[in-house]
């Protein structure tokens, strides 16, 4: 499948990691910014990067914003910017635009003049390090709905040596494991015979208070 081309708006740490990663993935990133050092330091890794105003409807129409289906407005250093590049992508009539948000206020008008989503990447990795503060068997969680999520463990020592089907987590406590990884290897929707083993990742997903009885 044909990567897409896909145009990212800002290269701070997060636009960077970003474009960097779609490229990688096979996409056709165009990165823009208006600072020269970060256009510069990028362009090795991207299709295409660019200096410009985002803000600027001409400059943007002149780099081609039309003709892409998708971008992502990732300026993180004022609300004005990322909110003006956002209008400025769905008048050029940019199919998908995801845009960064740092508060909920500005996530709020990013979705009234236009954003088809926004992300609070601050917010979900303070969620995630909450989660996962000082509880040693958790590697990640993810957030899925208030009080609901998915969460990757080391499987505490009272589970070693024992299959899913005898540790029956979904029956105890409404817990469905996902998937479990063992090295290089990965299964999805494991099988209730899989016995667990020492370095073996455990991917469930339920309520957090039922995730929370599993830290150890």
């Amino acid at each position: 499948m044909a990567g897409e081309q896909v145009m990212v708006i800002g290269l701070g740490r997060f636009g960077s990691a970003v474009a960097r990663e779609l490229e990688r993935l096979g996409h056709q990133v165009l990165a823009i910014d208006q600072s020269e050092q970060l256009v510069n330091d990028i362009a090795p890794d991207v299709t295409h990067a660019l200096q410009l105003d985002a803000a600027d409807e001409d400059a943007l129409r002149s780099a081609g914003a039309a003709d892409f289906g998708a971008a992502i407005v990732a300026i993180s250093s004022e609300a004005e910017p990322s909110i003006f590049a956002t209008m400025v992508l769905k008048r050029l009539r940019v199919q998908n635009v995801i845009a960064k948000a740092g508060s909920l206020l500005h996530g709020e008008i990013l979705s009234r003049v236009g954003a088809d989503r926004v992300v609070f990447p601050e917010r979900e990795t303070g969620l995630r390090l909450a989660h996962s503060f000082n509880v040693p068997n958790v590697i990640d969680y993810l957030d899925v709905a208030p009080s609901f999520g998915i969460e990757k463990i080391r499987p505490p020592k009272a589970f070693i040596g024992r299959t899913l089907g005898e540790l029956d987590l979904k029956g105890r406590l409404g817990l469905t494991p996902i998937a479990l990884r063992r090295g290089s290897q990965v299964f999805v929707n494991p099988a209730r015979e899989e016995r667990l083993g020492e370095g073996d990742e455990l991917i469930l997903i339920g309520r957090d208070d039922k995730l929370h009885q599993l830290r150890g």
